[in-house]
């Protein structure tokens, strides 16, 4: 039986109890993280915390845990789950209150939720690449923050899907910003780009990791942004996500890029995001 953790406590399934009026169901008035688990270990568990913690601070929520607890929770659910290779989904939100926009008032706990599960490296897509189809990006303009508000992203990663793509490349007036659920990284002559740390995108945790790969492989990087049509013009192109790894993008809306196959300094920061973790995996 699979064990959550949902507002203090550790349960199996038949144990959830959630309020109806929990106002992350009501407004999506909530922020979440996932984290990779590899060989039954967290990986950059440190820097997810923290992220959900600015999150929170972002949306004026406070966290009713420190964030070793928090870390000791995700580490007890892996064990208890006996996760090998897969995530940890936090999520927390402002708590259960009458359906009023504005915050409750006297304040309300905040509802911890959580859960371990097992979840296969994308294995095929890493090797071989994927297709993604140019959406437009319409969500709000606080996509910094990693909240539950992510209808945009949904109906993006759909759209998409139907087109029979992996992930949906969002542009915004003709720049790319990212993936519905990834960062987006451009190589040309060798550099590679990628859009800059504003309010138009998610600073994911794998791509924090990215930047400081390409600096000790001494590959040219440049968070510079650039417009879909010179995505299309781009040698290379590849995604990045907790769950995606490094992914290598072949084509956009069905316009091979490069020579239609992952290029040598995608390959080159894989071979490196992989030495990041247990060598038997890295070595599938």
């Amino acid at each position: 039986m699979t064990v959550y953790f949902v507002d203090g406590r550790f349960t199996e399934r038949d144990g959830l109890n959630i309020s109806i009026d929990d106002r992350g169901y009501y407004f999506g008035d909530g922020v979440y993280e996932v984290i990779k688990v590899y060989d039954g270990e967290l990986y950059t568990a440190e820097e997810h915390i923290n992220r959900l913690f600015q999150s929170a601070a972002k949306i004026k929520m406070s966290i009713p845990y420190a964030e070793v607890q928090l870390m000791e929770i995700a580490r007890e659910l892996v064990a208890t789950n006996n996760i090998l290779i897969g995530h940890v989904y936090i999520q927390v939100t402002r708590g259960s209150a009458p359906r009023l926009h504005q915050f409750p008032n006297p304040a309300v706990s905040p509802v911890v939720t959580a859960y371990a599960i097992n979840n296969p490296r994308p294995i095929a897509g890493m090797e071989k690449g994927v297709a993604v189809k140019s959406v437009e990006d319409v969500r709000w303009l606080r996509c910094d923050i990693k909240s539950l508000n992510i209808l945009g992203n949904v109906l993006a990663k759909q759209e998409a899907q139907e087109a029979g793509c992996i992930e949906a490349l969002l542009h915004r007036d003709g720049i790319v910003t990212e993936g519905s659920a990834s960062n987006m990284f451009g190589v040309k002559d060798g550099t590679v780009y990628t859009h800059p740390v504003t309010n138009l995108i998610l600073n994911g945790i794998t791509r924090q990791v990215i930047l400081g790969l390409c600096s000790e492989q001494g590959i040219p990087l440049i968070e510079k942004s650039f417009t879909l049509e010179e995505a299309f013009e781009m040698d290379e192109f590849f995604l990045t996500s907790t769950t995606s790894e490094v992914t290598p993008v072949i084509s956009i809306d069905g316009r091979s890029l490069g020579t239609g196959v992952p290029g040598s300094v995608t390959k080159k920061i894989q071979k490196a995001f992989n030495l990041q973790i247990p060598s038997f995996i890295a070595g599938e």
